[in-house]
């Protein structure tokens, strides 16, 4: 059984940068790719952000590249979203989740899910 528990989220304003945490405990962490996905009120998930499991490959949503940087330390079994640059429209509730692929792969499968963290922007 895997455990994700993200933290880090949080009331900010527009231009701010927050920074995301994802702890994972009961599968090997460094074995598998990890993600990012965020759903806003009334809509549907969406893919933000991916990382291989070496860390050395990475994908993003398009309006998120040049400010959201994700990143990983296997030591520590964590997987990091770095948000800057916030705007009102990346205000939702923030969801890591492992693969079950080493590779990035943003259709995944996604098998393990945090339970989320909430973002807030105000414009």
């Amino acid at each position: 059984q895997v455990q994700l528990v993200e933290s880090g989220g949080g009331l900010v304003q527009a231009g701010d940068s927050l920074r995301l945490s994802c702890a994972a405990s009961g599968r090997t962490f460094s074995s598998y790719a990890m993600g990012w996905f965020r759903q806003a009120p009334g809509k549907e998930r969406e893919f933000v952000a991916a990382i291989s499991r070496s860390g050395g490959s990475t994908d993003y949503k398009d309006s998120v590249k040049g400010r959201f940087i994700i990143s990983r330390d296997n030591a520590k079994n964590t997987v990091y979203l770095q948000m800057n640059s916030l705007k009102a429209e990346d205000t939702a509730a923030y969801y890591c989740a492992q693969s079950s692929r080493t590779y990035v792969n943003r259709g995944g499968p996604w098998n393990y899910w945090g339970q989320g963290t909430q973002v807030t922007v105000s414009s």
